[in-house]
């Protein structure tokens, strides 16, 4: 995962789990889902310097790992103060949304396909269908919201074909677990 995503998805889970909670059973969700990124976080912290090593020298993996963190944090709740929108369904799509456009870059940024998944990668392009359709239903005339239903939709779909393309050139399996 994007170590940008990861830090914003982190910020999120935690921002609508404990300081702007929603009511159950989207917070038993959001909390579940904090505790999943917590796991992540222990991968991150084991891993992530060797896979950042070509973008900055190991030393300052911790202090841009802290620095991604607070701006995910401050940008989550800004844009929740900005819109008034204190069950996070903005910072949620635009989030979605940068994780998709970087999952492209992650796979166009490395040389092999370490790390992901074709079942991954459809799984995310799926789970973001059924909230869409949800908001949608809620919100149909939102030009905002269509705009990100609609580019998360494109770039995952993007991402799905690309990834595909990438594990049979490397005369991998896509249907096969990495």
């Amino acid at each position: 995962m994007p170590l940008v995503a990861f830090c914003a998805n982190l910020a999120w889970e935690f921002i609508f789990s404990f300081i702007y909670p929603r009511d159950a059973p989207q917070l038993y969700i959001n909390i579940t889902w904090f505790g999943l990124d917590l796991v992540i976080l222990f991968q991150v912290l084991r891993y992530g310097r060797r896979e950042l090593e070509k973008l900055f020298p190991a030393r300052y993996f911790y202090p841009a790992l802290s620095l991604t963190l607070i701006l995910s944090f401050a940008l989550t709740v800004g844009i929740s103060q900005e819109f008034e929108n204190w069950n996070g369904m903005y910072s949620a799509f635009g989030l979605n949304l940068m994780m998709s456009a970087l999952y492209l870059f992650m796979l166009r940024g490395r040389e092999d396909a370490r790390g992901q998944s074709l079942y991954i990668a459809l799984c995310k392009m799926i789970g973001s269908i059924f909230p869409a359709l949800l908001f949608f239903n809620r919100a149909p005339n939102s030009l905002l919201m269509n705009t990100l239903y609609l580019g998360i939709f494109i770039l995952d779909g993007v991402y799905v074909y690309l990834l595909y393309g990438q594990l049979k050139a490397l005369g991998l399996n896509p249907w096969k677990r990495v």
